[in-house]
């Protein structure tokens, strides 16, 4: 089977989507399909080819399609960033002659009337509006069961979920951290971006009122930063560093974090973080926010669960964790077994076999 991936997003990134996409292809062409990933034109400031960069096999090709930057003049110039972006990668369509057109951007196979192909949707949030209403997808791949249920409700058909996963051989490294944490304390960390859904607040928080533990956040850009570091001068923030850091980087923490707010629909129900799995992998207890969405990967067995949105409910059970001795062990046992589930072999087998239903 043959598969144009378009994705509107720059290469290499800082961004977390670009893993799962880059990951999804690989996998997608270890099966056997042939998999060509479309990205803009726009330019990065990571200089580093993208199959190094995040470990990839150079088993799919990449190809890039003119996208002028234009992100200075916010949503304006973001929508019509997107709108060159459909035009000049549907050319592609053509060019490749693919059986599958997949996309994260619905915008992207609005062109369909254009194409004879399989057009397939990749959602990861819940977005309803006429574009979507009206367009005849041949099939959705959801990454949660929160969103196969918003959008069956809707009407939509054809839908199967394939939630995030990760690449167990990345994780499987020893070494040390170039991290300077401070000796003596436990670590309570947090590793991603900042925006508001993610909860971050909620673990900063906590932070006053768990002070005999160190909390670390690793991620957050410049701007970001500069406000949080006066708040909060007790915290250390480290900021972004590159992805194929992580596997080391959460291995010296004491307990990793994931304080998702339920005051977004996103974080409540539909999300599926990469994080979880990532954080799965390490051995190290987890200590989540009780939202549907985390419970779909986390349960009672293999991480600890707090209140939403409330400080001071994470920071009883991040000091559970932390005392909580063979029990705290067991979890992140069991945490490090479930997670061979979740792997991206496994992710683009469930995805591929549902595509090849769609074109038979």
């Amino acid at each position: 089977m043959k598969i144009l991936y378009i994705a509107n997003i720059r290469l290499p990134t800082e961004k977390a989507h670009a893993v799962q996409i880059l990951k999804t292809c690989e996998a997608m062409a270890k099966i056997g399909h042939q998999v060509t990933l479309v990205v803009t034109s726009r330019k990065t400031s990571i200089n580093a080819d993208p199959f190094s960069y995040y470990k990839i096999e150079k088993n799919f090709n990449i190809v890039k399609a003119y996208s002028p930057e234009l992100i200075r003049f916010g949503k304006i110039g973001f929508f019509i960033m997107s709108l060159i972006f459909s035009q000049t990668s549907s050319r592609l369509v053509w060019k490749v002659r693919p059986d599958i057109v997949y996309s994260r951007d619905y915008s992207v196979l609005l062109n369909q009337w254009l194409w004879p192909q399989v057009k397939v949707w990749e959602v990861h949030d819940g977005v309803w509006n006429l574009f979507i209403k009206f367009t005849r997808f041949a099939g959705i791949v959801a990454i949660s069961d929160g969103l196969k249920n918003y959008y069956a409700k809707r009407g939509k058909k054809n839908i199967v979920v394939a939630r995030d996963a990760v690449d167990l051989s990345e994780f499987e490294v020893s070494g040390r951290s170039d991290l300077s944490l401070p000796a003596g304390k436990k670590i309570a960390m947090y590793i991603g971006h900042l925006y508001g859904w993610k909860g971050v607040n909620t673990f900063l928080e906590a932070s006053k009122i768990l002070k005999e533990v160190q909390f670390v956040i690793i991620g957050g850009t410049d701007k970001e930063l500069a406000v949080l570091k006066s708040n909060y001068p007790n915290v250390i923030f480290t900021g972004y560093r590159p992805y194929n850091e992580l596997p080391l980087h959460q291995k010296m923490a004491d307990v990793l974090v994931i304080p998702n707010s339920a005051k977004s629909d996103i974080s409540k129900y539909y999300t599926s973080p990469l994080k979880v799995f990532a954080y799965m992998t390490s051995g190290v207890p987890i200590v989540a926010s009780d939202l549907p969405s985390i419970r779909e990967v986390l349960n009672e067995d293999n991480a600890y669960f707090a209140t939403p949105d409330d400080p001071h409910s994470f920071a009883m059970v991040i000091k559970k964790a932390l005392e909580d001795g063979n029990e705290s062990i067991k979890k992140a046992e069991n945490a490090k077994r479930d997670v061979n589930n979740y792997t991206w072999n496994n992710r683009a087998k469930v995805i591929t076999d549902f595509l090849v239903k769609l074109i038979k």
